[in-house]
């Protein structure tokens, strides 16, 4: 879809979904379905920007998915049967497939159905992640595939094999019960967070962010506040990603360098976003429960309220460390608390607090440890273990612009040090 135009692509995103959904109902098969609503798509991608978009785009693209699956049904001895049984529950004047302004279930909104069925704990988060946006976010294999660095036929593999797992594994096609809910929402936010963590620092390669990947992660994430409007980390997650996202042209340079968030221009921070963030955000923290995600956003909401960096509220920001500490704790949050902890207390207070993550159970060896280290190091004024530091977090470092920033700084060290 790409290079279709923004109102195409962005209403062929939100129909996806919902096709996918109406096909799945009709015919009981999402892999099925999810295959013939690709090629929906992509017949919609070549011809709307060149004959208009049609009177109904929705019922249009079931139309082409459902005849695509009915050509498949036919073609196959296998599912022919399965059309044969579908059409045997279908009273006689139903028998094959309606035109689908006719078909009443043509306007039905499925697409949190879809989202739950693409996170469904079957899947590994990676297949999880490449089938949400597929299915839901509505990018094609390449797309995917191009987000995430890897050859086409990988991503098309790694989308099919999800598709089975779910097809071999029973899954029905349905909302979770009630009393599944909130488990089976916590990894559709999870795989959400995924997807929009890979937009905004890639893990690999040239770029240090993939924008359209951040963006397809807060239109999902809004769309699913919107179906859960009373979870409280749903809204805590889309605020999280607003409040981040806000910052995201101030950090790069004009060659795509990284710059860090203490440098950056906040004059072009993204001011709309951080307003939507703040008040979702404080509207929710005090309904509750209040989960990780929302002191997360908490944490970005303070630095995004500050005008410069030295006016940044860290006493504020340590102590939303310490409570999302006690809701999830993990190494990166204790690594991010310690550099806070630096802030208020003095980098040898922190560095303290990073020497207890050197395990191998911890970050042990990784890229951000070390880099911390190094920030921190430099802080208390021991230039030589910063650039042992820096040089460390350098060779560790799959992102280029990453990788380039700690040889800077490296660099720009040994240069004072001698």
């Amino acid at each position: 879809m790409t290079g279709t135009g923004p109102r195409v692509d962005d209403l062929l995103r939100e129909l996806a979904p919902r096709v996918v959904g109406v096909l799945t109902r009709r015919y009981g098969d999402f892999y099925a379905a999810e295959d013939a609503v690709q090629e929906a798509l992509l017949a919609a991608a070549v011809q709307w920007p060149e004959q208009g978009l049609p009177d109904h785009p929705q019922a249009w693209l079931v139309q082409v998915a459902a005849r695509r699956t009915t050509e498949q049904i036919r073609s196959e001895t296998a599912r022919r049967r399965r059309e044969e049984t579908v059409a045997a529950r279908e009273p006689e004047d139903r028998r094959t497939a309606p035109p689908a302004d006719e078909d009443g279930t043509a306007d039905r909104d499925d697409s949190l159905t879809v989202l739950f069925l693409c996170c469904h704990p079957v899947l590994t988060p990676a297949a999880a992640v490449a089938l949400t946006l597929r299915s839901v976010g509505g990018l094609t294999t390449a797309e995917i595939a191009r987000a995430f660095m890897v050859p086409e036929a990988t991503m098309g593999q790694r989308i099919s094999r999800a598709k089975q797992k779910i097809r071999s594994s029973g899954v029905p096609f349905s909302m979770p019960a009630p009393e599944e809910l909130p488990r089976r929402l916590d990894l559709v936010l999870q795989v959400l967070y995924l997807v929009f963590t890979e937009g905004h620092t890639s893990s690999s390669g040239p770029d240090l962010q993939r924008v359209d990947l951040s963006r397809e992660a807060i239109r999902l994430a809004r769309a699913l506040h919107r179906a859960v409007p009373d979870s409280s980390e749903a809204a805590g997650l889309l605020a999280l990603m607003l409040l981040t996202h806000a910052r995201s042209t101030a950090r790069t340079g004009p060659d795509g360098e990284l710059v860090p968030l203490a440098e950056q221009d906040r004059g072009r921070w993204d001011a709309s976003a951080i307003a939507e963030g703040t008040a979702l955000i404080t509207a929710t923290l005090p309904r509750g429960p209040v989960g990780p995600y929302q002191v997360q956003a908490a944490v970005a909401a303070v630095h995004d309220e500050a005008a410069t960096a030295e006016a940044t509220d860290w006493p504020q920001i340590l102590a939303l460390y310490g409570v999302l500490e006690r809701l999830s704790d993990s190494p990166v949050v204790r690594l991010n608390r310690a550099v806070a902890a630096a802030m208020v207390h003095g980098p040898r207070t922190g560095l303290d607090l990073l020497a207890r993550l050197d395990t191998p159970d911890a970050l042990a060896g990784h890229q951000r440890l070390f880099a911390a280290r190094a920030h921190l190091e430099e802080m208390a004024g021991d230039r030589r273990a910063a650039l042992a530091g820096y040089r460390a977090a350098a060779e560790r470092a799959t992102s280029l612009p990453e990788r380039h920033y700690l040889n800077l700084r490296a660099a720009r060290l040994a240069s004072r040090t001698g």
